[in-house]
């Protein structure tokens, strides 16, 4: 079972901070919080604090000091950790490459499709004795991710593009030259290593997610790519750092007391296959953040 002190107040949105977002400004009254979950421990302590008068969740994907690999991600615990607080949407900021040239340095893409060329990484929460078919056809949720634009929009110093398709890669080598320009072919948007896997399992346990996708660099296609330097990387990576903290603050603003009217919510509804008898007990309290309103333990 995940361990959560009943005491702490439910959190309704979450923040998951990627490369160069390592914690959020403007939290007060801050708590550190452990989370113990079925699927292990997450990626870091959470950061919950009060923003903008709205309870928030954060979370540094790669763990405080950037110590974890994509691939070695803890996503099924990071997901479930947020579920257990009562987040209901998740903010996603993630460092891309850019695979068109209408996307620069320092602008922020809000996709609505995902593209996956990862390997054997673990995507859901089922199995096990348990079988589930979420509908995945549209993988952001609309309205998290108009809301998320509209922000970026009021935020001059950004140029923020709607829709795109980020293709998923599993790392942590970037792309060779000739992936490079298959996936330009393919007309793919972004290219990052860790998105599609949160938002399958976000889907799965019924909370809204749409990403931020923070671009830092062209990807090896561009005739220029070998004029970027390390230091002009992590420059655009502080500058789409300080844009993203504004952009989430604008955007916890406006979803402050605002209901979801989308279908996130019950994303499970129609998608458990497993007559409830045949779903153990165990099975049943090991996933009982995501499937309790469907199967009593």
């Amino acid at each position: 079972m995940s361990g959560v002190n009943p005491a702490i107040e439910p959190v309704r949105i979450g923040v998951i901070g990627g490369s160069g977002l390592y914690q959020m400004a403007g939290l007060e009254d801050v708590k550190e919080i452990d989370v113990t979950t079925p699927f292990g421990a997450p990626s870091d302590k959470f950061v919950v604090g009060t923003l903008e008068g709205t309870r928030v969740a954060f979370l540094a994907r790669h763990g405080r000091g950037h110590r974890l690999m994509p691939t070695e991600l803890p996503f099924r615990a990071n997901i479930y950790a947020l579920k257990t607080l009562g987040v209901e949407r998740i903010i996603s900021a993630s460092a891309v490459g850019s695979m068109q040239e209408r996307y620069a340095p320092t602008d922020i893409v809000i996709p609505d499709q995902f593209f996956d060329r990862t390997r054997g990484r673990t995507s859901t929460f089922f199995g096990d004795g348990i079988v589930a078919h979420i509908t995945f056809s549209h993988p952001v949720c609309a309205d998290l991710g108009r809301q998320i634009a509209e922000s970026g929009e009021a935020v001059p110093a950004v140029k923020i593009h709607r829709g795109g398709t980020y293709l998923c890669m599993e790392g942590p080598a970037f792309s060779t030259l000739a992936e490079s320009r298959v996936y330009r072919q393919w007309g793919m948007d972004v290219i990052g290593m860790t998105n599609l896997q949160e938002a399958k399992l976000a889907r799965e346990a019924e909370i809204c997610y749409a990403t931020m996708a923070l671009v830092t660099d062209y990807d090896c296609w561009h005739p220029d790519h070998d004029a970027v330097t390390v230091d002009m990387v992590i420059e655009y990576l502080n500058k789409n750092a300080d844009n993203a903290q504004e952009i989430i603050r604008r955007t916890v603003t406006n979803l402050a007391n605002q209901p979801r009217t989308c279908k996130c919510g019950s994303a499970l509804k129609h998608a458990i296959l497993t007559r409830p008898e045949a779903v153990s007990t165990e099975t049943k309290q090991r996933l009982s953040a995501i499937i309790g309103k469907y199967l009593d333990a």
